[in-house]
């Protein structure tokens, strides 16, 4: 009878342990599940913004080359909004954003505080066709190694958005959400037009005489 007792006991104790640390867990991760949603909601507002600054930005520069007498077919942006994915061509520079709306909360990392849970809208110079097809590990490495800048989208609304560009070696630059979608946007588009492509060049091979 005591045996029986004190097995009891013990499971009562041991289900108190469980509930109790459960509890701190499940709270934590409700929390992450919360800022994940909402980050994710501001990122796709900012990208429909973004693309109409994309909008305006492509009638612009049409007008401007047309202006120059320079032919502008290939000034031109297209948006799947249901993939999160816009194109833009001026010229010869191509420039791709994607919303990295992901299905898990990923967090920025701080030197000096707790890890800020954000959106991302990344911007590479070119196209990747197999964003079309889905996002995975894969498709992430490569848009990665094709990045030239970043903008992280905090949960909170009133919270500064964070550019990230990547030659100037991830330096951050805080700047307001109203702000964002046309300056993130607008600094793509200089640091990929304003650089310029390089004729390709074999191997140098010292010929003796």
């Amino acid at each position: 009878m005591n045996n029986s007792f004190d097995d009891l006991e013990t499971t009562a104790r041991k289900a108190s342990v469980i509930q109790e640390r459960m509890g701190l867990v499940s709270s934590h991760m409700y929390k992450q599940f919360l800022e994940y949603q909402q980050s994710n909601a501001n990122t796709a507002i900012l990208f429909d913004k973004m693309v109409e600054n994309m909008a305006l930005t492509v009638e612009y520069l049409k007008q401007s080359f047309t202006t120059r007498g320079i032919p502008s077919e290939n000034i031109y942006y297209e948006y799947d909004k249901q993939r999160h994915i816009a194109m833009m061509n001026i010229l010869w520079h191509s420039i791709t954003l994607f919303a990295n709306m992901k299905d898990k909360p990923k967090a920025l990392h701080r030197e000096k505080d707790v890890p800020l849970f954000t959106g991302r809208i990344i911007a590479i110079k070119g196209t990747l066709p197999e964003l079309v097809h889905g996002y995975n590990d894969e498709i992430e490495q490569k848009l990665l190694d094709m990045e030239v800048a970043s903008l992280y989208v905090p949960a909170d609304k009133t919270g500064k958005a964070i550019i990230k560009i990547r030659h100037l070696g991830n330096q951050e630059f805080y700047i307001n959400q109203m702000e964002a979608p046309r300056e993130f946007l607008l600094k793509v588009i200089e640091t990929i037009c304003g650089g310029g492509n390089y004729h390709k060049e074999g191997s140098r091979v010292t010929i003796s005489i």
